[in-house]
């Protein structure tokens, strides 16, 4: 099952939410250990190149996973969970392509700052935008490092939430998104 169905996502939407999760969690623990370099240490450069090259990939994915959800069926909420933990969970989705959608923006801002094109694994240069503002780098650079850890703070609550249904609510939630499931 390659498509969501109306009680399960599909292959494409489980190998997408589970691509993004690893992206997001290896970008923040580079970018982590990156502010931490010199520009004199041996993996300055290099670790710069591939955030930036993942962050694109992610970028791309993020498209690809707002244009899947917006043509595809997605699955309802599990049977006997409640309106109100429905809405935190919508709430919580929404923080979550927010943050992601802030974090890409402001990483291409500080990437482009100086005028040059990003190189995304030395396949392809994704340009620069013609016109920049001032301090755009350490502007854009303050609201990348405040919704990186945003992010992670409401990825963390997401996570917490998806065990509550498995081992409290015992509920399909989790399952749903680890494999697809058969319609009732």
């Amino acid at each position: 099952m390659l498509k969501n169905s109306k009680s399960s996502y599909g292959w494409v939407a489980i190998l997408v939410h589970w691509l993004m999760a690893l992206g997001v969690f290896g970008l923040f623990g580079l970018g982590v250990y990156m502010v931490e370099l010199t520009y004199y240490d041996a993996w300055y450069k290099g670790s710069l190149d591939l955030h930036k090259s993942v962050g694109i990939t992610l970028a791309a994915l993020l498209l690809f996973r707002f244009g899947w959800r917006l043509l595809g069926t997605q699955p309802e909420p599990v049977a006997g969970s409640s309106k109100a933990m429905n809405r935190v969970a919508h709430s919580v989705h929404k923080l979550i392509y927010l943050a992601l959608i802030v974090i890409v923006t402001s990483g291409y801002l500080i990437s482009t700052a100086d005028g040059r094109a990003i190189e995304v694994f030395n396949l392809f240069a994704v340009p620069a935008l013609p016109e920049s503002v001032a301090n755009q780098e350490d502007i854009a650079g303050k609201i990348h490092f405040y919704a990186a850890y945003g992010l992670i703070a409401v990825v963390v609550l997401h996570a917490l939430g998806a065990l509550k249904h498995h081992f409290i609510d015992k509920d399909k939630t989790l399952i749903r998104m680890i494999k697809p499931l058969k319609d009732d």
